[in-house]
């Protein structure tokens, strides 16, 4: 997924992407939805990551997954 708000930096947790300006990777956003919190949760537990930033980064997530997908 292609992001302005993501970067991957071999110098930054070993190239794990996380939001831009943070150490924060982005795998721990989708792990707070997946385990059924809210946005509000990742972000209280996360205070570095904007709530903008984050739901940016969901909405091109789905774009990504837009493109490969096929009507139904």
């Amino acid at each position: 997924m292609k992001s302005p708000r993501v970067v991957s930096d071999p110098e930054i947790l070993g190239g794990t992407p996380v939001f831009v300006g943070t150490r924060v990777p982005v795998r721990i956003l989708f792990e707070h939805l997946a385990a059924g919190d809210s946005l509000e949760v990742f972000l209280e537990d996360f205070p570095s990551v904007g709530r903008e930033v984050a739901v940016a980064v969901l909405e091109d997530a789905k774009k990504a997954l837009e493109v490969d997908a096929h009507p139904a």
